[in-house]
């Protein structure tokens, strides 16, 4: 009898290049993104506003959110009689086209 074969013995054994750890070659680098100047007011009341949808998301009183927008789960809840919160409403009217906004906090995870 040989000996037991080890899970490593299916794979090549691939030795790595020694690097000087002041360089930065070949590690990733974050892309230059252009983002437009807001003011901190800006900022901070998107990210309440997003803050906001999200516990929208969470509140499963209001059914499901996965595969339909925010907004036309606002309009399902209140055809329903659920009495959904009249400010995410407004919000998601505000920021139309974003997806950001629209979309659920499941959207890009799949079914």
């Amino acid at each position: 009898m040989g000996r037991k074969r080890l899970i490593t013995d299916s794979f090549q054994v691939v030795k790595r290049q020694h690097r000087d750890p002041d360089t930065k070659e070949g590690s990733l680098q974050p892309e230059a993104v252009l983002v437009p100047a807001e003011s901190p007011t800006d900022s901070s009341l998107h990210s309440a506003q997003l803050e906001m949808l999200k516990q929208f998301d969470l509140s499963w009183e209001y059914g499901p959110c996965t595969g339909i927008t925010r907004l036309q789960r606002w309009e399902r809840a209140e055809s329903l009689g659920l009495s959904p919160p009249l400010m995410v409403r407004e919000t998601l009217l505000e920021h139309v086209g974003d997806p950001s906004f629209m979309h659920c906090l499941w959207h890009d995870y799949p079914l």
